[in-house]
This record gives structure tokens, C-alpha cells and sequence, in this order.
């Protein structure tokens, strides 16, 4: 398992400490224990959590250099994917994981205990709630999202918490080109625009994925995000 570890992470570039690689053996036994009494994910065999959640969230670096990042909110992080990855390569990082149901902040709280990360906090919410509150709106360098939702949802849910001049990275299974065009106008209303497009194979495999950084050049107007569910009801297109 170390070595497996070691060597997929190790493609990236990415030369994991002893310490780091028990981390992550700590964080996968976790995330199956506690699968077990709770719906966390469907993909629970070591190679394919290894590839489809620790490699898929470290790939950012693909396209963003991290060490020139401060701090990152991660919205939606559903069982702490990318913002558990990233914080263990990347320990300088502050990092606040989002997400809406609280049986998985009790789980992310475990594993931040168990792992003894520093710098890291889990909030119970909706993205539009805490989008509203001044600890978290325009603060963050990067925003993060795995999430799987419409490119106009998610930037409704998301540049509200990024900082002008800072980056949203919306993580996406594969092609955009429509996504970006129907989104056109929502670019326009949260003064934002997409920078670059970044599209690869995860790792060995065929399967397809896709980054899309895109920058806040202006601050957004307070009445965004809309409340739930309008910004999935009726995007701002």
C-alpha cells in the first residue's frame, strides 16, 4: 500500500514523505470505517480511491502552483475531496472544507484529529449561506469544487468566496466547451473569466478530466448567490 502510494502520487511530480504516506493510509481506513454506517462514496477498493480521489485531487497542480497559494476554501467537499489531499501535500495551506450535511463534518472532524492537521476547520452550511457571512466572503486565494453541478451553479456558489485577483478551479469529469458557453453571461454578472482550460487522463487510465481556472477581476454584487435552489433552478446563464 506504501509503495502503491508512493509511486502513483509520485507521477505527479509529487515526492510524499513516510509521514504523508501514513497520513493517507490513516485517511482511507477511515473513509472505509466510516462508510460503513454512512454514505460517503461509492468507491471503496484501495487502487481505485488511490486514483479516483487522492491522485484526481492532487492533479490541480497541473494547472495551479500551490505554493504560491495561502489559503483555500473547499466547497461541497462531500468526504474532504480535494481539500484533505491537498492539505497533506501541501501542509502551509489553510484550508476550510464546505459542506452541507453534517454526518460528513463529523467524519472530516475525525480525520483531522486522526491526522493531525493544523490550519484546518469544517463548517456545516450551504455555499449561498456562509457566501453572505464577511469571515468568509472575498477571502480566499483559491476556491475548490469536485462538485457535480452546472458551470453556472457553481460559479454562482463559488466566486462569492474568492478573493478579486484569486482563482475558482471547478474540477470536471471531462469536455466543457458547452458548459463555458452557456455560462457566458454568469462570467459577465460575478466579474470573472475563464483563464485557462486543462484537459488530461487520470493518471494510467482512459478516463477523462478536466480543470477550469477561471479569475475573479471584481468584486461581487451582494445579491449574489441568489438563495437555494435558484442557482440550480434558474442559472444566470
Amino acid at each position: 500500500m506504501k509503495n502503491k502510494i508512493k509511486s502513483e502520487v509520485g507521477k505527479l511530480g509529487i515526492d510524499l514523505s513516510d509521514h504523508q504516506i501514513e497520513q493517507f493510509i490513516s485517511y482511507y481506513e477511515l473513509l472505509v470505517e466510516w462508510n460503513q454506517k454512512m454514505n460517503l462514496t461509492s468507491i471503496t477498493e484501495f487502487n481505485e480511491v488511490l486514483l479516483k480521489h487522492f491522485v484526481d485531487s492532487l492533479s490541480i497542480i497541473k494547472i495551479i502552483d500551490l505554493k504560491n497559494i495561502q489559503n483555500v476554501i473547499d466547497i461541497g467537499t462531500g468526504a474532504g475531496f480535494p481539500g484533505i489531499p491537498l492539505k497533506i501535500v501541501f501542509p502551509h495551506l489553510d484550508v476550510t472544507l464546505l459542506d452541507s450535511l453534517n454526518k460528513r463534518i463529523l467524519f472530516l472532524e475525525e480525520v483531522v484529529k486522526k491526522l493531525n492537521l493544523k490550519n484546518i476547520c469544517s463548517i456545516h452550511g450551504r455555499a449561498e449561506d456562509f457566501a453572505k457571512n464577511s469571515d468568509y466572503r472575498e477571502k480566499y486565494d483559491l476556491v475548490v469544487s469536485r462538485a457535480v453541478a452546472n458551470l453556472s451553479t457553481l460559479l454562482e456558489y463559488c466566486i462569492p468566496y474568492v478573493k478579486v485577483e484569486g482563482k475558482f478551479i471547478s474540477y470536471k469529469a471531462s469536455g466543457s466547451d458547452e458548459e463555458i458557453q452557456g455560462a457566458g453571461n454568469t462570467f459577465k454578472i460575478l466579474k470573472s473569466r475563464v483563464d485557462n482550460v486543462l484537459e488530461f487522463n487520470l493518471g494510467d487510465t482512459d478516463i477523462k478530466r478536466t480543470f477550469l481556472e477561471i479569475k475573479k477581476e471584481g468584486e461581487t454584487d451582494i445579491k449574489y448567490p441568489r438563495r437555494s435552489p435558484l442557482p440550480s433552478k434558474k442559472p444566470l446563464g
